[in-house]
C-alpha cells in the first residue's frame, strides 16, 4: 500500500513539475552574447545559461525570472541607448517610460552576458 501511494505521489509530482506560471503580454525572445571577454568581468560559466523569460504589455516589463541587479537598456535603429537603468532587487515588474514608443532593442546584462530581443512600444 506505502508503494503504491508512493508511486501516486510521485506521478503527481512529476506532472506539476512542467506547470509554468501564467506570463502577462507577450514574451521576450531574447538571444545570448557575451559581453567583452576582455573586460573585468568574472571568467565564463561552461555550463548552461539561464535565459530570463520576460514579457511586456504595453510598456510594462513582467519578469517571470530574476533579474535582480542586471542592467536593462533600451537602444534605437542607431544603436544608441536611449533608456538604462539597474533593475531593482525583487522586481517582478518594471513600467517603462511612456515617452518611448516605436521599435527598440532590448538588452538585459547580467556579469558578462547580454541578452538581447527586439520590443515595440
Amino acid at each position: 500500500m506505502k508503494r503504491i501511494i508512493l508511486g501516486l505521489a510521485l506521478v503527481l509530482a512529476a506532472s506539476f513539475s512542467g506547470v509554468k506560471a501564467e506570463e502577462v503580454g507577450n514574451e521576450i525572445d531574447f538571444e545570448v552574447g557575451i559581453v567583452d571577454p576582455t573586460g573585468s568581468h568574472e571568467p565564463v560559466e561552461k555550463g548552461p545559461v539561464l535565459v530570463p523569460s520576460v514579457s511586456l504589455d504595453g510598456h510594462t516589463l513582467y519578469f517571470a525570472t530574476s533579474c535582480d541587479g542586471c542592467t536593462l537598456r533600451l537602444l534605437d535603429e542607431n544603436d544608441v541607448v536611449v533608456y538604462s537603468t539597474v533593475i531593482p532587487t525583487g522586481t517582478t515588474s518594471l513600467v517603462l517610460p511612456s515617452y518611448l514608443s516605436g521599435e527598440y532593442e532590448i538588452q538585459i546584462i547580467q556579469g558578462n552576458y547580454c541578452f538581447w530581443g527586439y520590443i515595440n512600444l
